[in-house]
């Protein structure tokens, strides 16, 4: 394949959960066999690229996204030589890789923590972030783990707290000790010569903690938000000053760059955080010389994304760094599936859909999205997901989006496997909605976003071209997209109700017929409930 450097500007990547893709050896648990099996599938789609969720050796307390070797592939999922494979095939159909890079912390059954625990003396002593209690032997600081309650657990080898921002057998990376990040950037180089051509980086902003180890501030009430974690966690109760966003993340970010471009490679950063994820994403991107992309939380909240809200997320994301790259997903493994968490209609998917495709930015999609899922109900019995059973049952977890991909309507476990029972239950309400029943169906969710991907495609300024401000007029969001002679209105009526939408003055000719757009009358159209435009000017 062409290395282009710039493969990812405006790229659509599709997001693969190994454990729930396909199974191919009949223990229930998919594995990167099966993702080689099913890659057509999604170059059919017309993606560009494939993101793999961890698939590295791990304990599996949270499911690969603590690691205990960086290099190697999780018996579980297959050798390195299947994943040479998924390379190899994915290349084949003109698919870029991406893999998940998990750097802010690993697990602590990982050699380097092993070492790390044993004594204050050690080579790897400081490799991760430890430090001595409170006098009366509380943690150092008041910081708080994601997964509940104190980011800190003591050890009695060092005696010592050490720093865990998720579960506790997930201690955080020193990104401070240049030992450490030397190592990981090893890890980088590992993969890159392996022939993957990018990487998403989980919890990008983590990396690095305030070295004074200070309080963060208490945060009122009314500024709280659950977009990094559920509304049940006291988490949301602080204002994450010094727990993350630490601004000698840059440095790294540089340095991480740097080892990307021999390669024509690209990263895409995770960016959790609920005050400032535009702004945090917009100092990564910007400039040419850190991460290529990263993706906010903006479009994943748990509340609908209204006009307005577009609006002013554009708005901000232009403040803070005109020429920051996003990558827009409304879904992926960590949160309750798209037409559940926003009680969307079938006509509802649809307009998001050719929607997020009409953004400025590159675009993710998860895995079973295209087929229109929705959440599925887990039972607390069933349920594998930590998060989930520490708060159950305010909030359920994250199971009841990571449950197997159906592929075969007609199959108990939607083709995902031959076994008797997959790690996750299958719901039967998901069988009706699998590949085989709506393949070749010009009314179905996957024909729909396979014409909305070649939409996009024939229309490289909606992959490229600069856009407008969002012009919000209640449930109605419109702007321009423009590249050199080309230029497309763009209208969506997020509502119910009936919207007149006013193009700006000029010829306009309707496109997006074969996506569902409603037809341009001169410079008018009208939009019904869920209804959009799309115009090329003449």
């Amino acid at each position: 394949m062409t290395k282009d450097p710039d493969w990812w500007r405006g790229a659509v990547i599709y997001q693969i959960y190994p454990r729930s893709f396909q199974d191919s050896n009949g223990d229930g648990i998919g594995d990167l066999a099966g993702i080689a099996e099913r890659l057509p599938h999604i170059a059919s789609l017309g993606a560009d690229a494939i993101w793999l969720s961890p698939f590295f050796t791990s304990p599996m307390k949270d499911f690969g996204y603590d690691v205990s070797d960086y290099c190697d592939v999780d018996p579980m999922f297959g050798t390195l030589k299947d994943f040479d494979r998924v390379v190899e095939r994915a290349h084949e159909l003109g698919l870029k890789v991406m893999i998940d890079l998990v750097l802010s912390h690993t697990s602590d059954q990982h050699p380097w923590f092993k070492e790390s625990r044993q004594n204050r003396t050690n080579p790897k002593a400081n490799w991760y972030v430890w430090a001595e209690p409170k006098p009366d032997g509380t943690p150092p600081n008041n910081w708080l783990s994601i997964f509940g309650g104190s980011a800190w657990q003591w050890d009695a080898r060092r005696e010592q707290y050490y720093l865990h921002n998720f579960l506790t057998s997930q201690p955080d990376l020193n990104f401070h000790e240049p030992a450490v990040q030397e190592a990981l950037l090893d890890v980088e180089r590992f993969w890159l010569k392996r022939g993957v051509d990018g990487f998403r980086l989980d919890t990008i902003n983590f990396y690095f903690c305030d070295k004074y180890l200070r309080d963060n501030p208490s945060l009122p009430k009314e500024q709280r938000n659950d977009q990094t974690a559920p509304a049940v966690n006291p988490y949301n109760h602080q204002l994450h000053l010094f727990d993350k966003n630490q601004p000698e993340n840059l440095e790294f970010l540089r340095r991480f760059r740097k080892e990307l471009v021999p390669y024509g490679a690209a990263a895409v950063g995770e960016v959790g955080d609920s005050q400032r994820g535009l702004e945090i994403m917009a100092e990564y991107t910007s400039g040419g010389d850190k991460v290529q992309m990263c993706y906010p939380f903006e479009l994943l909240q748990p509340g609908r994304v209204t006009a307005a809200v577009l609006g002013q997320t554009f708005d901000r994301l232009a403040k803070a760094a005109p020429d920051a790259w996003p990558c827009w997903s409304t879904s992926n493994h960590d949160v309750v599936r798209t037409p559940t968490r926003w009680h969307l209609s079938d006509a509802g998917m649809r307009a998001y859909i050719v929607m997020l495709l009409s953004l400025r930015g590159s675009v993710c999609l998860y895995q079973g999205e295209e087929l229109g899922l929705p959440e599925a109900e887990v039972a607390f019995e069933d349920l594998q997901d930590p998060y989930g059973i520490e708060f159950w049952p305010e909030f359920k977890g994250r199971d009841g989006c990571r449950t197997p991909m159906v592929w075969d309507m007609d199959n108990r476990l939607g083709g995902f496997s031959a076994a008797e029972k997959a790690w996750l239950p299958v719901p039967a309400e998901h069988l009706r909605l699998a590949v085989n029943a709506q393949a070749g169906d010009p009314a179905s969710m996957i024909e729909h976003y396979r014409r909305a991907l070649a939409f996009r495609r024939l229309h490289p300024v909606l992959k490229t071209g600069d856009m407008s401000a969002v012009t919000v007029d209640g449930d109605l969001a419109t702007f321009t997209r423009s590249e050199g002679t080309a230029t497309i209105f763009c209208a969506f009526n997020l509502g119910d109700a009936p919207k007149t939408v006013h193009l700006p003055e000029g010829t306009w000719r309707s496109i997006g017929m074969e996506i569902g757009c409603a037809a341009v009358d001169g410079n008018k159209t009208m939009l019904g409930a869920w209804g959009y435009a799309l115009a090329e000017r003449a």
